[in-house]
């Protein structure tokens, strides 16, 4: 049946005759709302409630500062996190559903069940190759190179489990585990600072006069903006669900500081395209790029799309893929000069910040 879960679940629960309902632990402001309703019209009904921390290996106050206020910058975060799983019993790295009836467990479908038929084509089966993972630090940020996990999607959707992941991680790949634990960082924050999910993190960046271009937002959308590693980004997300992280950096600060439109107009885009959306994850990164986020880039760090694309795209490979027009007149010109957007975006920011 399809309805507000809201209502739906205890109703159903009721009929059927359910003792005990379990859920995986949503960290999201409105998953937090739906789900404390759901647990007050359970237990008037009589019926248990349990919420399991199973999508992350540490959540809410597990890793905190000493003084038990939540970390809003990675590196000690990170540092606290891996002395917490070196220290902690080795259970912690066991599904979390161990110490509940095996009645009350069952095989995790997979995506195609799920119907996501489409992401065999870029997603793999839930599994990473340790050579990926040996190389993983050196050539993640090349979008042509077949070198990152792609897991994502599986993270987004319960299909792997993040303790797999973690050990394996633990044990091959320093950098790729320092991600994982980047999306445990970025649930935990908005844990902590649900606000973050339509606010800036510093509230001094909600000042900032964005010019929200509509025509300028359409030509990023569509990937023709003139700047050729923007626009491979945005064709790679609108016709396939994904984009290569070092891309999504280069696309949303060309969005943000460049163009100057507000993040909330690229998290918003993202959200609907990216077949891994995840809130924490999305926001934190369009936060990042806006440098309005907790551990951001300064506001005066603008990424050059040109000097990015020889770094990451010398050859061209990626861009010639998603822009085979690349090199003819029909490709458009650029929508805006850097050297003068970045002294734009960089007078704007200032103002703001010390008005």
């Amino acid at each position: 049946q399809y309805g507000d879960p809201k209502l739906l679940i205890p109703v159903l629960a009721a009929k059927h005759g359910v003792k005990a309902i379990v859920t995986c632990t949503d960290y999201e402001p409105y998953a937090r709302r739906r789900d404390a309703l759901i647990e007050e019209q359970c237990h008037k009904a009589g019926i248990a409630f349990h919420s399991i921390k199973d999508q992350v290996i540490f959540e809410k106050n597990e890793v905190v500062k000493d003084d038990g206020n939540p970390y809003t910058i990675f590196t000690p975060y990170m540092k606290k996190w891996k002395q917490r799983w070196q220290n902690h019993p080795p259970d912690i790295r066991k599904p979390a559903f161990n110490h509940l009836s095996k009645s009350l467990t069952s095989e995790i479908v997979s995506l195609q069940t799920m119907h996501f038929e489409s992401v065999k084509t870029i997603f793999p089966e839930g599994i990473v190759s340790d050579e990926i993972l040996r190389h993983y630090a050196e050539r993640r940020d090349f979008p042509a190179m077949n070198a990152t996990s792609k897991l994502s999607v599986h993270l987004r959707f319960g299909t792997i489990s993040i303790r797999d992941l973690a050990l394996k991680a633990s044990s091959i790949s320093e950098s790729w585990w320092n991600e994982l634990i980047w999306r445990e960082f970025y649930m935990m924050i908005l844990w902590h600072f649900p606000h973050v999910a339509g606010q800036s993190f510093k509230p001094a960046y909600d000042r900032i006069e964005w010019r929200n271009n509509e025509t300028e937002f359409q030509s990023w959308c569509e990937g023709k903006t003139g700047y050729p590693i923007v626009d491979a980004g945005m064709r790679e997300l609108v016709n396939t669900g994904f984009m290569h992280n070092r891309v999504r950096m280069i696309t949303a600060s060309f969005l943000t500081k460049h163009l100057l439109i507000d993040w909330r107009w690229g998290e918003a885009f993202f959200a609907r395209y990216l077949l891994d959306f995840d809130l924490s994850a999305n926001n934190g990164g369009w936060q990042w790029a806006a440098s309005s986020g907790c551990d951001a880039a300064p506001y005066f760090r603008i990424f050059n799309p040109y000097e990015q694309q020889k770094k990451f795209d010398p050859n061209m490979v990626y861009i010639r893929k998603w822009v085979p027009e690349i090199f003819t007149p029909s490709y458009p010109k650029p929508i805006v000069d850097h050297k003068m957007a970045r002294e734009r975006v960089l007078s704007v920011y200032r103002k703001a910040l010390n008005d």
